[in-house]
């Protein structure tokens, strides 16, 4: 039997198309932690992760509801790097024990895949057997951040700015998924990249 679980980081930049990766992936028995929702997870209603958020910084990042004002605490963090190493203080910890909580329960011989956007910018990569990152040229994903969520175009280079460059991405990959072609070209990337996982499990 295979005991050995399998820890790969999946990553990528904005509109990279990571997410379809992410699904592919499940899709093919791939245990997958998305950090992007467990940040959601631990600062949601009732936790004591909100709780050190608004103790942090106040009653104005709540919604009447009494849920986390998202656009209201990046107004906050954005552009001011002590306010975002408070937060990132809150939710980062909380998000890695969760995601340790999970893999944790994944069955023996899982390919655990960590789905995490600054992934390289955070220094994780030495912490994972493989690391897989979607790459797609920056004027595709300006198009892509354009059409499909409305951005304009300076607002979707600035996203692209604030991220790692494709070339540190590309240097920390064990693995590389090329998002610039069709649909079916990314799944049949991904089936060889799977495969290539299950083998290195076995190694």
């Amino acid at each position: 039997m295979h005991a050995r679980i399998l820890r790969v980081g999946l990553t990528g930049g904005v509109a990279s198309g990571k997410s379809t990766v992410s699904a592919i992936l499940a899709g093919l028995g791939a245990v997958v932690v998305d950090a992007d929702l467990l940040a959601r997870e631990v600062v949601a209603r009732g936790t004591d992760g909100l709780a050190e958020v608004v103790a942090a910084f106040g009653e104005g990042v709540l919604t009447p509801e009494g849920d986390l004002d998202r656009p209201a605490v990046g107004a906050i963090v954005f552009g001011d790097a002590e306010q975002r190493r408070r937060l990132e203080a809150i939710i980062h910890p909380r998000v890695r024990a969760r995601a340790a909580e999970i893999e944790a329960a994944a069955p023996p011989g899982s390919i655990v895949v960590h789905d995490i956007p600054l992934l390289v910018e955070t220094g994780q990569a030495a912490g994972f057997d493989a690391v897989v990152v979607v790459d797609a040229p920056s004027d595709l994903q300006v198009e892509r951040m354009t059409s499909t969520r409305g951005m304009s175009e300076a607002d979707a280079q600035a996203r692209i700015a604030a991220q790692a460059t494709r070339e540190d991405r590309l240097a920390a990959a064990t693995f590389v998924v090329d998002n610039a072609g069709s649909m079916d070209d990314l799944r049949q990337q991904v089936e060889q990249v799977y495969a290539a996982l299950l083998a290195l499990r076995e190694a």
